[in-house]
């Protein structure tokens, strides 16, 4: 019987490899548009990156002693995470405020998130001086307890063995992994919750860094809520790209969706389009309160003020104004426009909080400006995510629907968790 069993093993394993290297050819055309673009940009970041690890930050970067966060940390962790902040708001509406009508996009967000956490944060290796202490806050080698990166460190890792463990269901329903598939998900709430504590915690560590900064930041930047200011800020950025990225999802993957999707995803955007009018307005409260409290008007008169005007009325009131108008008259276009200049605000932000806005009374020529090698390398990060995030849609069910025992399994394990939020009284009652 034993022997049976274990013969019943190997040939599934057989299977599924079989089956994982069928999937690694291409699908579709290989020199797409796309493809011709991006595939030269990816290999010049692949070279650079080499020379990077081989001659040192100082022969691929303009960083300095004065100036060691460059374009590398500003975008990858300051933006690239604030705009992977969708996973952690979308989850919490529909897993815990029960939000269904966000189910269509749920996978997309959490795939989008998971991603973002692997490649940006593995990106972090390219800035530090000696990568290969990377992992001393796992392995115990001068954990780094006393410094604030620490806890963020660890943030960064649980939380990303969280999004995998919220997207890992969609791998076994690909695989055709029934039993993980099912234990697997019977670990989504919990993971979610988890995710989230984390989420929250490691964004307003990002920003908490900043204030052992306080000196060199120009003080129309510097907060001493500046740790809150990256929490609020991560809903918006995040939910904008998840609505910048639906967008073009359903235009380059439509033949997935099913005609349901496309009926309710105009719904769906202007839900997530209310949530970020709110949660700007709240930004641009609390910058207000902030301002007048610190009675910073004579810094307006300023070609810093004149700028910091331009973010904040620009990229925060004027987004939250169309935000606001794009609901009320249900126009999605609106609403997209609305988006895309949150996420430029969001770009504007972090640069300006880590770049422009640092040392600010430094002349331009004693200044950090990044060099064309820094910026190929953001650039083939963007496209190597890219590429990957295609690779799996048109694999996975992530947009399309998944095989007929997954969608039965996922509808009994919503029920569950609707059975154990109800309290008692309700239950009684009915």
């Amino acid at each position: 019987m034993s022997t049976v069993a274990a013969v019943e093993k190997e040939k599934g394993v057989k299977e599924i490899l079989a089956f994982i290297r069928s999937e690694l050819k291409p699908k579709g055309k290989i020199f797409t548009p796309f493809n011709v673009i991006t595939a030269p940009i990816l290999l010049i970041g692949a070279v650079i990156i080499f020379m990077r690890f081989t001659l040192g930050l100082g022969a691929t970067t303009n960083l300095s002693q004065e100036f060691p966060w460059g374009l590398w940390i500003a975008f990858d962790v300051m933006i690239g995470i604030a705009f992977a902040g969708g996973a952690y708001a979308l989850t919490f509406v529909y897993y815990i405020l029960g939000a269904e009508k966000y189910h269509p996009i749920i996978r997309a967000t959490i795939l989008n998130g998971f991603l973002a956490y692997v490649f940006y944060s593995s990106a972090l290796l390219l800035d530090l001086g000696r990568p290969w202490n990377a992992l001393n806050y796992i392995i115990g080698n001068k954990f780094g307890v006393s410094s604030v990166l620490f806890m963020v460190a660890w943030h960064f890792f649980l939380y990303t063995v969280a999004l995998f463990l919220e997207f890992s269901p969609i791998a076994a329903e690909w695989l055709g992994l029934k039993r993980v598939r099912k234990a697997l998900g019977g670990l989504t709430l919990g993971v979610v919750i988890f995710g989230i504590m984390l989420s929250t915690g490691h964004q307003a560590g990002i920003g908490g860094i900043f204030l052992m900064a306080k000196h060199n930041i120009h003080p129309l930047w510097y907060s001493d809520y500046i740790h809150a200011l990256f929490v609020v800020s991560s809903i918006f950025a995040g939910l904008s790209m998840v609505i910048f990225e639906g967008t073009i999802s359903h235009r380059i993957f439509r033949h997935q969706i099913d005609h349901e999707h496309h009926a309710t995803y105009h719904h769906i955007v202007i839900g997530l389009g209310k949530v970020c009018a709110v949660v700007l307005f709240v930004y641009f409260f609390i910058k207000l309160v902030e301002f007048l409290h610190g009675k910073q008007w004579a810094l307006i008169a300023t070609p810093m003020g004149y700028w910091y005007l331009t973010e904040i009325i620009g990229f925060v009131l004027f987004p939250c104004f169309l935000f606001f108008w794009g609901t009320r008259y249900l126009s999605v276009a609106t609403i997209r426009t609305a988006a895309i200049l949150t996420m430029v605000g969001i770009l504007i932000n972090r640069f300006n909080i880590c770049i422009i806005a640092y040392k600010w009374w430094l002349p331009l020529s004693e200044r950090y400006i990044p060099s064309w090698m820094e910026v190929a390398v953001t650039l083939s990060i963007i496209c190597a995510e890219i590429w990957v995030f295609r690779w799996i849609v048109n694999r996975m069910p992530v947009l399309k629907k998944g095989p007929a025992w997954a969608n039965e399994e996922a509808t009994h394990e919503k029920a569950a968790i609707i059975r154990k939020e109800v309290p008692q009284w309700k239950g009684s009652a009915m």
